[in-house]
């Protein structure tokens, strides 16, 4: 077991030393600190630290500048408010077992870090369920083994919460039939190799599938070879692109019988004792105009009291998923294991079956549908002066499209929008007026990055990649539910209730001093020491804004930022500037929702569905859970888009392309075709007769002897040279001459390591000692 450091024991050393060194005060050695680190992850805020070892006042202010030593020299890292060593595990993670010890311990490492340090599993010697093996993937609770010295022995121990579906050690590829009759695996992964398929093992593929294989033993010559052991489809099938994301990433695609059974065997609810009438209340509903489902409608009226002059009374409806998803049941328990919906182009891969997400639970335009419904009381300044909870029955009365709600404030109102604008958008509208009052008072983190979106053609193909308007409409609805994602935190937390929030920390400090590298390589600053705000970040923006750099700019402020994650335990939400925030308004996509709509009930005694006790004490397992099917669709949806483009693209190799740099590494360059919004790369070695260096402060390669170069963000010209359509893979030239950067860095006395060479074929140039 390891050694805890309690503030007991730090208290008794701090007498003890006491008596020895008079006036001294005994402070904890750094060695003390980072070991109480890593054996207390769930207590190392600075307070609990300082509670630990009994000090206080001016020792509080020496623990302060240690730990930020500490952090300077990257032996600890902030996250969430609390300290852990640096390159340590989280205290909740997804492992992949690996293999077994000499004692037969289960060995593991975790999914994200697969070169991170090695954990062993302890098994419980109660448990009933399945027992991992190596090949699963489990979610578990992580623990520093103390003292840990040897890198080849584990560095934690890890007691599972839950396992993922067992997945065998397989891969995808297309299954090929070649001239000479024998049969090949085209690679649908990027460092895949091709495979070799004997004529007894292609288990009735056909040429064009889209097949599962196990890699057999690899032999000394030639390619290696594999066995097929199942046939997913044919690529023939206008849906098959995003079928190989989908069984890449084992996205759960098609519903059990037992769930479908349920869906199908749920009845419409009913206006009953909690549920107050609110048919009545002309609630609208705004959204995509090829949305399927609408999960949320709104309204808003002048606040009357004369007590908030120029106040505004903002409802938000949520569709009320929790009545007919109920805890422990089969659909329950598929929409936790999928966690969310996953949207390709081509296809939507829902969280629940349609009968629930597209019938019973979409708010259709006159339909009686039941929902969860929160009315936010707000000053003339943006400010929530009060919000309350409702479980109703509401009537949509009328389904808009945000272009069509838009257009209808601009002047061009339609059949639909003609009868409601007076009555309904325009105080929609003077109410978001408002809430911008009280967004530009908060000053969340304003980046400008536009979202492209992929337009397909009957056939599944890329017709074309468009930029969609932001309207005020967008930010309406988005201002609007924020807000009621606030109010859902703030009521939970005053009931005591236990929760999943939206959490999303700030920088960490090596992002923050890798940024301000950066920035001091355009002319520009961040400021040391103090906590960082979104405000900080917008003041950067505002200075590039209709600059050279603003892309740029607006790039790498997005690269030094945390990603956002579902946690029972609250940090804030650095993005948004917010002090408490939770995901309430879309639980047919987010099981994240769902969670607090049940908390929700079962706090405020609005009827049946509410939280049981069971899922209350599973809330971090489920975090986790969550957090990483998040993601997961995040990863597919992504690869996707690159392979439906660079299917698109196959054939114009050859062809010229305007471009803009996207990532900048050692090994050359990423670069990102803005009209189709995929990525490609160009290999250092194609850049020209210099050697190039990598400066990581300037995001750039410059030539050691021109100090000409490139950098992130930079537009350029560039011709597609090679392309792997299913691997969504593409190989640029670089067309565009390099241009001076008077920001890099030019000392050219590197170590091996940080000299990235141009031309590998070439004698090289220069001193030998230019390493």
């Amino acid at each position: 077991m390891a050694r805890k450091i309690s503030g007991r024991n730090a208290g008794t050393r701090r007498a003890a030393s006491d008596e020895v060194r008079g006036k001294d005060v005994y402070r904890p050695s750094r060695d003390e600190i980072l070991r109480y680190i890593a054996e207390n992850p769930d207590r190392s805020g600075k307070r609990d630290i300082a509670k630990a070892f009994a000090l206080k006042n001016d020792d509080r202010i020496w623990l302060k500048h240690l730990l930020r030593e500490l952090q300077d020299e990257g032996l600890l890292e902030k996250s969430r408010k609390r300290l852990t060593r640096a390159g340590a595990l989280p205290h909740v993670a997804v492992l992949d077992i690996f293999g077994r010890d000499a004692e037969g311990t289960l060995l593991a490492r975790a999914s994200e870090q697969p070169d991170g340090p090695i954990v062993a599993i302890k098994l419980s010697r109660s448990g009933n369920g399945p027992v991992p093996g190596v090949g699963d993937r489990v979610l578990a609770k992580t623990f520093p083994v103390d003292d840990h010295i040897d890198d080849n022995e584990p560095a934690y121990t890890a007691r599972v919460m839950k396992m993922f579906e067992k997945r065998a050690d397989t891969a995808l590829g297309i299954f090929r039939i070649l001239k000479d009759g024998s049969f090949r695996i085209e690679p649908v992964e990027r460092r895949q190799p091709e495979l070799v398929i004997d004529k007894d093992h292609h288990n009735g593929a056909k040429d064009g599938d889209l097949v599962e294989v196990v890699p057999e033993r690899a032999s000394r010559y030639g390619l290696p070879r594999a066995k097929v052991v199942s046939v997913l489809g044919s690529l023939t099938n206008e849906k098959a692109v995003s079928m190989i994301a989908i069984h890449a990433h084992d996205i759960p695609h098609i519903f059990p019988a037992d769930v479908i059974a349920e869906a199908e065997a749920v009845k419409p609810a009913t206006l009953d004792g909690k549920r107050e009438d609110w048919r009545e209340l002309p609630l609208v509903t705004i959204d995509p105009a090829d949305a399927k489902d609408h999960d949320d409608a709104v309204y808003a009226v002048a606040d009357s009291d004369e007590k908030n002059p120029g106040g505004f009374i903002v409802t938000v409806a949520i569709a009320d998923v929790a009545a007919y998803v109920r805890p422990g049941t089969a659909l329950d328990n598929e929409a936790l294991k999928r966690g969310n919906s996953v949207y390709f182009p081509d296809r939507v891969v829902p969280m629940l079956p349609e009968r629930i997400s597209n019938d019973l639970c979409s708010l259709r335009e006159g339909v009686d549908r039941p929902a969860l419904a929160v009315r936010m009381t707000f000053s003339a300044e943006g400010r929530k002066i009060r919000h309350a909870f409702h479980r109703i029955m509401m009537r949509s009365s009328a389904r808009l499209a945000y272009p069509q709600a838009q257009a209808a404030i601009d002047g061009i109102p339609d059949e639909k929008t003609g009868p409601i604008l007076e009555t309904v958008l325009k105080p929609l509208w003077a109410a978001y007026d408002v809430l911008k009052r009280g967004r530009d008072s908060r000053q969340p983190l304003e980046l400008d990055l536009p979202e492209r979106k992929i337009l397909l053609k009957p056939d599944g193909t890329v017709d074309r990649v468009i930029v969609p308007d932001r309207l005020d409409a967008h930010k309406l609805i988005e201002e609007f539910m924020i807000q009621a994602n606030v109010a859902a935190a703030e009521t939970l937390e005053n009931k005591k209730q236990k929760l999943v929030y939206r959490i999303h920390d700030g920088p960490s400090l090596a992002k923050q001093e890798s940024l301000r590298e950066f920035l001091q390589t355009i002319g520009l600053s961040l400021a040391r020491g103090a906590a960082m705000r979104p405000s900080q970040f917008n003041g950067i923006l505002e200075q590039v804004r209709g600059g050279d750099n603003e892309q740029l700019v607006n790039e790498v402020v997005l690269r030094s930022q945390s990603q956002a994650e579902y946690n029972p335990d609250n940090i804030g939400h650095f993005g948004l500037n917010l002090r408490r925030y939770a995901h309430f308004t879309s639980p047919i996509r987010r099981y994240a929702d769902l969670i607090v709509h049940r908390a929700l009930i079962g706090s405020l005694g609005l009827g049946a569905g509410g939280l049981t006790p069971q899922e209350e004490a599973r809330l971090e397992e489920t975090a986790g859970l969550i957090s990483q099917t998040e993601r997961r669709a995040m990863a597919a949806e992504r690869e996707t888009v690159d392979r439906l483009v660079a299917g698109f693209l196959a054939e114009r190799v050859d062809e010229t392309f305007e471009a803009r740099i996207s990532g900048v590494v050692k090994a050359g360059l990423f670069v990102q075709l803005p009209q189709y919004g995929a990525d490609g790369f160009i290999p250092v070695s194609s850049l020209g007769d210099d050697y190039y260096h990598f400066d990581e402060a300037a995001r750039a390669l410059f030539g050691e002897r021109s100090g000409k170069g490139y950098q992130l963000a930079d537009r350029v010209e560039v011709k597609l040279v090679e392309i792997a359509p299913l691997a969504g893979a593409m190989r640029f030239e670089m067309l565009t001459e390099p241009k001076p950067l008077p920001g890099s860095k030019r000392s050219f006395h590197k170590t091996k390591g940080q000299r990235t060479r141009a031309r590998a074929s070439q004698p090289r140039r220069g001193p030998r000692g230019r390493r």
